[in-house]
């Protein structure tokens, strides 16, 4: 079977944008092929930081032949239907159709279409160039004479050469014929930039790979990485040093080199008295390096040690001691900023830095962070008693959070916010529990990372975050489809994270409209909009964990339910319970009360929503049904009430048995019109009997 063989050599690609440009260069041109007919073995993408390259592997050498039977008209049909039948099916004359007969439709005419398959190497012709002009570059570019011309080619960085082969294993491959904007399609590449400048020529991806690596190019990014790791474990294993892995930065790293040669520089122990994470900050920013681990401190703390991994592009003639000699010059000027910074910004007091607060303004329709700083105080004050946390010391870590945003170390390394802080705040003797929530109170900032533990943490972490959504919502700023600028959501989820985390037992409704307090919108216009929105971020957060979204669906279409940590619990229980065969036929049972009642209750005009009139009740079972409803409601609501939702499933259990006797014994829609609404009005107190609990009615789709 044929392979494809595609490269795109160009001007150096952005590190950030390869892997997702070999991702959409295989689904782009693999969805072509598929859509048109064309089915294949594997396909393979590579990205290197001037090439991307697709391997096909298994494509038919042309498509199947295609036939087709188009029904025309009747016979007999006006002119104009017979002449736009054949028209659209390719025919000269009706002496070229088949008349068939049906017994319902008459005779009509029917077109046998019979088309060869295609060539596959005129099909890629056509499929490359306009991937390759339509290609989804998040920036890309005109250049040279053409690009004044409208229309003209865009790429990420200029395009030179394009290797496009098609053919077996056995056979000499052709070129796939065509050609953009002047650049025609051959079967030369080259190798790497100053290693191996001069052309290769490669017919098939078996030659195409050792080609490359024979020039000093790696092609599979997956690998570069692997080399790069290994080496410089090796490199500081040989030292008595550990690696500081960072895998976002091993991902950059092997996106900027074709031939990686990891190389160990050092620099001058006395900028080790800079924390830690500044170092780290400065030579993975400035120099694209990794840092190294070196042995525990006196206090038994890890700490770094004076050197660092860099990744040259390089085999150079004196070993890379002149690369490694300019790297370490650069290393050595950041880091005397960096110094600089650490001694100047601890020279001023984190609390003598708010008034600048008010020079930043943290949106135009919300004011400036100074301004927000007041709001969030307020906010961590009143969450204080809630989480466990001292409200003086959660008031004062809020007032003292964004004073880092104006020193010196946070306007160069912006990522580091919170964690100078921290530093500041220690510094200055301010309490251990306020120079954590310091750093602390932007957490979590994705799902995957850590909780705050601390009281006074997570009174701040949830200040920051309920300020955030109210007032953005509070300004009809909210996410839209994909879009979300402001991480809304994430904002959303880290609430709901720490209030689980922390077993806080807080009524979100309430903290809404406290914290809408500082802006011109009340609360009552976005509240239920804004407690929609925690409900679906929950819904997400749940399913994560395992939970069906349609308990939550379940549990929040019950009235009041603004206590996250209560509704999570509810829904927990309302799992298990209906985990088991009692809850499972329970849920039948409610189910056809449900949908009786919803039928009966539209054909009527009326909810049947009376107690049931005993004197009415002529059946043994109705009787039961209503006895076991007045015990199973009761004793659900005073479970419910003292949140013991365990108890509550076990209250509704009861109910399965008089339930099922009840639909095998009792005929609901009962000739008698008085026996039928008393029955309908038992069936209703089901509803209210399991409404204690949850909206039965949403469990597994029903009631949407």
């Amino acid at each position: 079977m044929p392979d494809l063989l595609l490269e795109l050599f160009s001007e150096e690609i952005p590190a950030r944008m390869q892997r997702r440009a070999a991702e959409d260069l295989r689904k782009l041109v693999t969805d072509a092929l598929v859509e048109r007919g064309f089915l294949y073995e594997g396909a393979k993408a590579f990205a290197t930081p001037r090439r991307l390259a697709l391997h096909v592997a298994g494509l038919p050498p042309r498509g199947q032949d295609v036939r087709e039977e188009r029904k025309g008209p009747r016979v007999g049909a006006p002119e104009g239907a017979v002449q736009g039948f054949l028209k659209s099916a390719g025919l000269a004359s009706l002496d070229e159709a088949t008349i068939v007969s049906d017994p319902k439709k008459g005779e009509f005419y029917v077109a046998v279409i019979e088309r060869p398959g295609r060539e596959t190497i005129q099909v890629l012709a056509e499929i490359i160039p306009a991937i390759v002009r339509s290609f989804p570059w998040p920036k890309s570019m005109r250049w040279g004479a053409a690009s004044r011309e409208p229309g003209s080619l865009r790429w990420v960085r200029p395009l030179h050469s394009i290797v496009a082969s098609f053919g077996p294993e056995t056979e000499t491959p052709e070129l796939v014929p065509f050609a953009i904007e002047g650049v025609e399609v051959g079967f030369t590449t080259r190798g790497h930039r100053f290693l191996a400048p001069q052309a290769i020529e490669v017919r098939r991806f078996a030659d195409y790979l050792p080609a490359l690596e024979r020039a000093f190019v790696v092609l599979d990014a997956d690998r570069r990485k692997d080399i790069i790791l290994h080496d410089a474990r090796d490199l500081a294993f040989a030292r008595g040093l550990d690696l500081v892995e960072d895998e976002g930065l091993l991902e950059e790293v092997a996106g900027l080199v074709e031939w990686p040669v990891t190389l160990l520089g050092a620099f001058d122990e006395r900028f080790l008295a800079i924390p830690p994470e500044v170092i780290r900050a400065t030579i993975r920013a400035n120099q694209k390096c990794f840092v190294l681990r070196g042995s525990p401190g006196p206090d038994g703390r890890e700490r770094l040690a004076n050197a660092f991994i860099l990744v040259s592009n390089l085999v150079a003639s004196d070993g890379g001691a002149a690369i490694v000699a300019g790297n370490e010059r650069v290393v050595r000027a950041r880091l005397s900023d960096a110094a600089f910074f650490w001694e100047t910004d601890r020279k001023v007091r984190l609390e003598d830095r708010l008034p600048k607060l008010e020079s930043i303004v943290f949106h135009e329709k919300l004011g400036t962070q100074g301004a927000r700083v007041e709001r969030i105080a307020g906010l961590a004050r009143a969450l204080a008693p809630v989480v466990g946390a001292d409200a003086d010391l959660a008031e004062r870590a809020a007032r003292l959070a964004k004073a880092d945003l104006v020193t010196e170390m946070v306007g160069e390394f912006p990522e580091l916010q919170g964690l100078m802080g921290r530093y500041y705040a220690a510094e200055q003797g301010e309490d251990p529990a306020v120079a954590a929530a310091i750093e602390e109170h932007y957490k979590p900032l994705g799902p995957s990372d850590r909780v705050p533990s601390e009281p006074v943490s997570v009174a701040v972490a949830l200040a920051d975050k309920l300020d955030t959504l109210v007032g953005f919502w509070a300004i009809d700023e909210k996410p839209t489809g994909s879009k979300d600028p402001y991480a809304l959501r994430r904002a959303a989820l880290g609430v709901i994270r720490l209030v689980l985390a922390s077993e806080a037992r807080i009524s979100l409704k309430a903290q809404i409209a406290a914290a809408s307090a500082g802006h011109r919108q009340g609360a009552d216009a976005f509240a239920d909009d804004l407690l929609a929105f925690f409900a679906d971020r929950l819904k997400v957060y749940l399913r994560d964990q395992g939970a069906r979204h349609d308990l939550i669906d379940a549990v929040f279409a019950l009235p009041g339910q603004d206590d996250l940590l209560m509704v999570v619990r509810r829904v927990e229980a309302l799992g298990r319970f209906l985990d088991g065969e009692d809850g499972r036929n329970l849920l039948a049972g409610s189910r056809r009360a449900a949908n009786i009642l919803r039928i009966e209750e539209k054909k009527d005009g009326l909810a049947y929503d009376a107690a049931p009139d005993r004197s009415l009740m002529r059946l043994p079972e109705e009787s039961a049904l209503a006895d076991a409803l007045d015990r199973a409601g009761a004793e659900a609501g005073r479970a419910v009430a003292a949140e013991d939702f365990e108890g509550a499933m076990r209250a509704l259990s009861t109910l399965r048995a008089p339930v099922d006797a009840f639909f095998d014994k009792v005929t609901v829609n009962a000739d008698d019109p008085a026996l039928r609404a008393n029955r309908l009005a038992l069936l209703n107190g089901l509803r209210a009997a399991t409404r204690e609990v949850a909206d039965f009615s949403r469990i597994g789709g029903e009631g949407r």
